[in-house]
This record gives structure tokens, sequence and C-alpha cells, in this order.
């Protein structure tokens, strides 16, 4: 071999060797030259299934090296060391990777909730007027919606032969003393109350007698008028309704976890903005059984007292509710809570440097904790920052067994 050969023999030979080198320095797999990412999977025992970004860890790849998006790819190894359903991180990555874990305590989840709310009439206090007989309206007092009335207002005069005739015989027979006549007066006034002509009823004659006024039997709004005058209404006819004052409900929105804490009689406090300053108080009434479809809370209706009209029905509230504190439950930072909308997990720490994820039932949430009904054991520690990396592994290693339904 002459000379010039033996040259281009040590040239190729040279460039091997740094081709060789550039790329093992590039793919990591110089052991003094693993990123925490490379660390966190290294295989205790050698067998590669795959490597994936774990950025996007349903793309897999035959090679180890860069991703499409720049990222160190991660082998998928089958590890004989670790259980099923776990993986193992060694102590130097879980403190590069910034994982903190904290304990399973139990805690007092009573503390307040705020949420909002509006206010409403009490549906309690709703009374409606209607005409017992047909008659023609001749006269209205109350000519327009949102009109306050008193007990015993006029509001109203209907033109009714059935009434007149029923009433001229009530009044016929008031004043009888014998026997029979007695009982013909109690029978009188028995067909002025079917016929809603009661005193009670706050019914009187009016002018000449020609025509009937109806009374407020309440005070408070009248929230709807449906007759005009001059209109014949018909027997069993709505002809306006009278809304009460003297209370009224305010309807909060609480989030399905803090829910179940609320009960009937809790005590609440309310504020209003068209009133800085002043505290309204008293209890809840109902947990109302249907959920908002759209923002996912349940009603709370809670009864005020409002002597002075403070309150009116559209204003905006803000409410504290102050549940009483039940026994302490075991309970998690919300931080760790991993919730897909379907499901709720948490990564579980073990010996030996292993992590699983552990399904869990949540429950209600306050203060920022949430309570857990089921899926932990008080001792247990978790990991309360960095699981979601961990959860994608433990998914890809067959935890949840998600991704091998989806390939």
């Amino acid at each position: 071999m002459n000379l010039t050969a033996r040259f281009a023999l040590g040239a190729v030979f040279i460039t091997v060797i740094a081709t060789a080198a550039y790329l093992a320095g590039r793919h990591g797999t110089t052991p003094s030259g693993l990123t925490p990412m490379q660390t966190m999977a290294k295989p205790t025992t050698k067998s590669v299934r795959y490597w994936y970004d774990p950025m996007v860890p349903e793309q897999h790849f035959d090679h180890p090296g860069l991703s499409p998006m720049g990222m160190q790819m991660v082998p998928r190894v089958d590890d004989a060391s670790t259980p099923s359903g776990s993986i193992h991180i060694d102590a130097s990555t879980v403190q590069n990777l910034g994982l903190r874990t904290a304990p399973v305590e139990r805690h007092a989840m009573a503390s307040t909730v705020e949420v909002p709310g509006n206010v409403t009439w009490d549906m309690r206090q709703v009374v409606t007027i209607s005409a017992r007989v047909d008659g023609i309206v001749e006269h209205l007092d109350v000519r327009a919606t949102y009109t306050t009335v008193t007990k015993g207002s006029p509001l109203l005069a209907l033109l009714a032969p059935q009434w007149r005739s029923a009433l001229a015989e009530a009044n016929a027979l008031r004043h009888v003393q014998s026997p029979d006549a007695k009982a013909l007066s109690d029978a009188s006034q028995a067909r002025l109350r079917v016929l809603g002509l009661s005193a009670a009823d706050g019914v009187m004659s009016r002018g000449d007698g020609a025509a009937i006024l109806l009374n407020a039997p309440v005070s408070g709004i009248v929230t709807t008028l449906d007759v005009r005058e001059g209109q014949r209404v018909n027997a069993g006819q709505t002809l306006m309704t009278i809304n009460g004052t003297t209370s009224v409900w305010v309807e909060a929105a609480v989030p399905q976890g803090q829910a179940s804490a609320i009960r009937p009689g809790t005590p609440v406090t309310v504020r209003a903005d068209a009133w800085p300053g002043r505290a309204f108080t008293g209890h809840v009434e109902a947990l109302l059984p249907d959920i908002d479809g759209a923002t996912r809370t349940q009603r709370a209706r809670i009864v005020l007292s409002n002597p002075d009209n403070a309150l009116a029905p559209g204003m905006f509230a803000h409410v504290t509710l102050t549940p009483v504190a039940d026994a302490p439950v075991i309970a998690v930072p919300d931080e760790a809570l991993i919730a897909d909308g379907e499901s709720a997990r948490v990564i579980v720490a073990e010996q030996d440097g292993r992590f699983r994820a552990a399904t869990v039932t949540p429950g209600r949430s306050t203060g920022g904790m949430t309570e857990i009904r089921s899926g932990l054991t008080e001792g247990q520690r978790i990991v309360v920052s960095g699981q979601f990396l961990i959860d994608s592994e433990a998914n890809l290693s067959g935890a949840l067994n998600r991704l091998e339904h989806h390939p």
C-alpha cells in the first residue's frame, strides 16, 4: 500500500470516529450526558419498546434523539423491577424536575362559602285576584303593574248581577231574629263565600250599589294586571296578581363541590351593591334539586326579612354561607388533582422512588382543599407539583390503560 492510500484510509477512519462521537453526544447515549427527562425513564432492565416525546406521548419512534417538536425523547421500557401500573424515578431526577410531595391528612372542611345570588319574589306571598262570576270591569283603581297597594285599598269595581243578587239577599237577612230566618241568613252568607264575596275577601258595594268593589287582601306590589276598564271577564279569570314584600328570596348559585356542605338552616349573610355597608342575615330554606347545566351549580333558596322593602327582586347579591363544621375528612390540595372530565386521580409516591396513578372520588372543595371520599388513605404521600408529567408516563405504562385503546 503506497503512502497516498494510507493517508486516505486514515482520513476515512478519523471521519467515522468523529461522526460517531457527534451522534452519541446528540442522542444522549453517554451516561454523563443524560438530561433529567432521559434519566426519568432510565430502565433498570434494558428492554426498550419505543421512544416518545413526553409532550406528545401518543407518537412512537424506533430511535432516540430529538422529537419533531425539538424535545429529547424518552424510552418506554419493560422494567421487571417496577410493579405494573407504576414508574420509577431516581432521587436526582425528582430534584431536577421540582417534584413536591405532601402527606394525605384529614382536614375540617367547614369554612365560609362565598357565591353570587339574585333577589327574587317570595312566592309564598303571591295572591291572585280572580273573578268568581261573570261580569264587566266598571272601574280600575290600579291602572299599572308594580303599583304598591296596602291591605284593604280598592283594586277595581265589577258589575256582576250574580254577585249583586247574592249580596242583596245577605243584607236583607242580616238582622233577622227568628230561628228559621237565621238559618236562611247563614245560608246566604255561605253563598257569598262561595262566590268570593265574604268580608274576609274585602268586597264592598260602591256608589249606587250597582257595582261590587274588590279590595286588596294583602299589602304588596301588583305584578300582573290582566284587565282594563270596560272589559268583560268570565268566572275564574285572573284579574291581577299581588306579591307581598315583607320577605324575599335570594337564590344563590352554589358549586357542586360545595353543595354537600349546605343544608336547610345554614346561616347566611347577604350584601347588595345597592346598600353598601349593610348586611342582611337569614338562613337557607332549601337546596333546590336541579343543577344548572351551563354553570354546574345548585341553587340554595335563602329567606330574608324585608320590612322596609330595601331588597327588590332582580338585585344582584353577594352571598356568604357559613356551614356547620363536620368531622375532619381526608382532603388533598386542589393542585394535586388531575381531572379529565370523566374521572379524577392523584399521583401516589411509594417507596424506592416509585410513583403510580390512583383514581379517586372527590367531594366538596373549600379553602384550596378538596375532600377525597375514596381512593386514598391517611398517611400516604401524593405529588402536588409535577404530577402531570408523571401522569403522562403512568398512562403509557398502563396505569390507566387509556392509550392502549387509542393507538
